[in-house]
Order: structure tokens, then C-alpha cells, then sequence
């Protein structure tokens, strides 16, 4: 019998629940069973890409953004009971479904309540500090709270510089164990034919995404080359539309979205995480547009920008001919992804 393992990853954004694919995929080929809980468009990709595991439903964190960048604190803040009430009930969740599906283990990406003392259990995060301008050592301190009570933290990035998380993922002297994992990608780098001159893949809660969309469908008007543009609304069916110089996309599956980023010359998109690590692994060019207020995307967009990687703008400020500043920088340079799975899953082994 298959060792079943419990893997959570939170749904903001489709970031967290991505970065969960290769692990999925590398329990199933160790020998463990999966089982996926989220909520959402986090849930729904899963059950695309792994259409025979069992899937579980989470209650919602109800994440929301501002229309306004600057408020997206205090959005958060007002969200602040909802959220609580979700990571409650996560936690009787867990209760019932250790006992009731045989569960041997658990990952949870960036889900605060889903652990247990009773089987050994792992946080993924990259934020260990978490930076939310002038409150930032607070957050970070509850986000480093909850971590203890997990048996391990697993970065996806290296402990030593040059490193992808800067501040985020390091920490002078830390109370818990982390292990730096490597950087996390479903995807693979191939030599293809150049098919697009630009690849527009937008992700991440609303009203933000379609914000940035609107914005972009009149700047891409002045673009002369050709363009794929994934808009990051996860459906029922995918759907196509071609207008000019540019195809659009309502998603992309993960074989499709790989093939896409190798056929394209450069990459726009938001600055989150998971995009930067499928960039490094695929050693993409790129132009970012943080998510207004978000101050991980602007953190990282600043310290890409600053190293000489990746241009940025703010997206009330984009312009399309701010893409002539990427021939200035490096682009994303693959990372080691020397992931050391067998060792990582030993925890899931123990008695």
C-alpha cells in the first residue's frame, strides 16, 4: 500500500499551486499517493494536471486586492477574520482527514493551518520574511511563528548568494530547520524554433489581472511583432482568439505553457515567484510588472532590476516600448535544480 501524502498549496494566484507540480509528480514516481486539497482556480489547474489523484476541497482564504495598490494592506487587514476562520477550519479538517485517508504526510504551501502532530509535516514557503512596508517585522515574526510548528521548511531557492529570494528566503538565525530545496519549476528548457516575438502570461486575485489586461490589449495595439497572450482565467474549456498580431489564450495546460515559453523571444509578466523560478530554469529574458502594493513582487521586480537581470515598471506607468530596455539586462540565468527528492521524502518514511 502507497503511502499517502496530503499536499495544500494556497490559492493566490495560480503561483503556489504550479511550484507544486514537480513535487506532486515526484512523489507519484517515488512510490507515494498524493492526495491535493486547495480551493479555487488553485484546485481546478491540479485536477487538469493530475486528472486520477484524489482531490479534497479547502475552505477559501478569500484573498482579495485593492484596486488600489496602496490599500492592499488594509484589504488584507479587513480580510484578516475570514482567513482566520478558513485556517480554523483547515485545522479541523486535517484532524478528520489524517484519520480518515491513512495520511502519512503532509506539504502545505503557504497554508497555515494544515498540519499535524501526528504525521510528520512540511511548510514550502519562500517568504521568510514577510515584508509589508513599515509592519514587516511583525508579519514576519507570526509567518516564522507558524513555520516552528512544522518538522521542516523547505525553500525553493539555494541558501547560498547568488540566490532568486534575497531577504525573503534567508534568515540571519533561524529557530526551525529549513532546507533550501532549489528552485521549483514544471518545466523543462528546449531548443525550438522562435514562434513569438512576445509571450503576455498574466496570473494572480482580481480585480488586479484584469486591471493589468485592459491596460495591456491597448499597449500591444502599437507592438509590431507577434504576440501569444495567456491571460491566466482558468475554465472549463480552453479558449482561442485571434485578433492581428496576437493570439490569445484563456489558459494554458503545463505542456502547452512549456512549449510556448521556449518558442517566445522574451516573457512580460507579473514579478511573482513562481515566474521568476520557470524563467531561471528556462534562462528566459524578461520585463516584469509587480502587482500594485504587493510588496514581494516589488521587492524581488527592484532586486532584479538593481542586479542588472530584469527591467520593471509600475503597471500604471508601462509603456510597451519599455520592452527596448530588456536587450540592457542579463535575463534570468538557470539556477542549480539539483532537487534531492529521495532524501527530502525520507521524512515521509520514518515510523
Amino acid at each position: 500500500m502507497r503511502p499517502k501524502i496530503l499536499v495544500a498549496p494556497l490559492n493566490w494566484g495560480l503561483g503556489h499551486a504550479t511550484r507544486c507540480i514537480p513535487i506532486i509528480k515526484a512523489l507519484i514516481e517515488k512510490g507515494f499517493e498524493p492526495i491535493i486539497a486547495s480551493d479555487g482556480v488553485a484546485l481546478h489547474i491540479l485536477q487538469k494536471e493530475f486528472p486520477r489523484l484524489t482531490f479534497l476541497e479547502l475552505p477559501s482564504y478569500q484573498i482579495e486586492y485593492a484596486k488600489k495598490g496602496a490599500f492592499f494592506k488594509w484589504k488584507l487587514i479587513k480580510n484578516s477574520p475570514k482567513m482566520m476562520e478558513a485556517i480554523y477550519k483547515e485545522r479541523k479538517l486535517v484532524k478528520k482527514w489524517v484519520k480518515e485517508y491513512g495520511i502519512s504526510g503532509i506539504i502545505s504551501d503557504n497554508r497555515l493551518g494544515i498540519y499535524s502532530k501526528k504525521v510528520p509535516s512540511v511548510f514550502i514557503t519562500h517568504q521568510l520574511n514577510v515584508l509589508t512596508g513599515n509592519t514587516s517585522w511583525i508579519t514576519s515574526k507570526l509567518h516564522q511563528y507558524i513555520i516552528k510548528k512544522y518538522d521542516e521548511c523547505w525553500v525553493p531557492d539555494v541558501a547560498e548568494i547568488p540566490n532568486l529570494t534575497g531577504k525573503l528566503g534567508h534568515l540571519e538565525n533561524p529557530h526551525f530547520k529549513i532546507n533550501y530545496i532549489g528552485p521549483l519549476s514544471r518545466f523543462t528548457k528546449k531548443e525550438l524554433p522562435k514562434k513569438y516575438d512576445l509571450l503576455i502570461i498574466l496570473s494572480g486575485p482580481e480585480p488586479q489581472r484584469s486591471i493589468l489586461e485592459l491596460h495591456l490589449r491597448e499597449e500591444i495595439k502599437r507592438y509590431k511583432g507577434k504576440v501569444v497572450f495567456v491571460r491566466g482565467v482558468i475554465e472549463t474549456e480552453q479558449k482561442s482568439e485571434q485578433t492581428e498580431h496576437v493570439t490569445f489564450y484563456n489558459f494554458m495546460t503545463s505542456v502547452e505553457l512549456e512549449q510556448t515559453f521556449n518558442e517566445s523571444e522574451i516573457v512580460l509578466c507579473r514579478s511573482g515567484y513562481t515566474t521568476v523560478m520557470d524563467l531561471a530554469k528556462l534562462g528566459k529574458k524578461a520585463f516584469f510588472i509587480p502587482t500594485p502594493g504587493q510588496f514581494e513582487q516589488e521587492y524581488l521586480a527592484k532586486k532584479y532590476k538593481k542586479e542588472g537581470i530584469v527591467p520593471y515598471a509600475k503597471q500604471e506607468k508601462f509603456v510597451i516600448e519599455n520592452l527596448f530596455e530588456i536587450d540592457l539586462y542579463k535575463g534570468l540565468n538557470t539556477f542549480k535544480y539539483n532537487l534531492d527528492l529521495k532524501k527530502l521524502f525520507l521524512l515521509f518514511e520514518r515510523e
